[in-house]
């Protein structure tokens, strides 16, 4: 699913949402592609405040590296309002959020979420002849959410490229990725200035809350996300405070 060769000559479409892990892909997708686009979804969402988010993410990573910015193409947000006619989620809703729901999964899980946005996104990507999709799920740091996996990722590029009978590609740079080894990964990308500019303005928390700002950014600090973000980049800020302490030791 993933690759480490450049593909210098080729497009890409990152699906973006304006939060940690899509801002971490595209930084990804910009240091191998020659072009790449972003895509992203306005789902009716409780955290739309993402979408606000995401201009000055994409101008600010931009920023960071010429090349980057040469290579950086147009965004795109579709219209996707259909899930609170699918389901009843509490990423959808004012609904208290649960982690443990009867079924197993979090009341936070957002029935074929994912595999929607995929879909939409290689309709979109085929008239654009890009065959590189980027995305930023994860599944060995997921919050439960079964479409994040390794096997239904893969499954839905078999799916869209049988039933357009084309050749995409899914990259997965974060699946098999700790948060904290997402934190590190925005490093090698771009230094601790990519690290200072996702804490600053990527947007991840459920509730939507960009008042209290915490060393990993902005949030309300107890939702899943928070949680997550937050143990992931507190892992991060040790293991580098550990190598700068010691540089001749390799970060755990």
């Amino acid at each position: 699913m993933n690759t480490t060769s450049p593909l210098l000559e080729q497009q890409a479409l990152v699906i973006f949402s304006g939060g940690q892990d899509s801002a971490t892909c595209l930084a990804w997708a910009l240091s191998r592609f020659k072009r790449v686009l972003t895509l992203g979804f306005d789902y009716g969402q409780r955290h739309s405040v993402e979408l606000d988010c995401r201009k000055r993410v994409r101008e600010g990573i931009a920023a960071l590296n010429p090349q980057w910015a040469q290579r950086m193409g147009p965004d795109a947000l579709l219209n996707l309002d259909i899930f609170r006619q699918l389901a009843d989620t509490a990423l959808t809703s004012d609904a208290p959020i649960e982690e443990h729901c009867a079924n197993g999964l979090p009341n936070t899980f957002v029935p074929g979420r994912n595999l929607i946005f995929i879909l939409h996104a290689a309709a979109w990507a085929y008239a654009k002849e890009i065959r590189h999709m980027v995305l930023g799920v994860c599944q060995s740091d997921y919050s439960g959410y079964p479409d994040c996996r390794d096997d239904s990722i893969k499954a839905m590029q078999v799916a869209i490229n049988s039933g357009m009978d084309t050749n995409f590609t899914l990259h997965t740079p974060l699946m098999w990725r700790s948060k904290k080894d997402a934190w590190r990964l925005a490093r090698s990308l771009g230094g601790d200035a990519l690290v200072n500019l996702i804490v600053e303005e990527s947007h991840t928390c459920y509730m939507g809350q960009r008042g209290q700002r915490y060393p990993w950014g902005y949030g309300c600090g107890d939702c899943p996300a928070c949680r997550l973000r937050a143990a992931g980049y507190a892992a991060y800020a040790e293991a580098q405070a550990a190598c700068a302490q010691n540089p001749l030791e390799e970060q755990a």
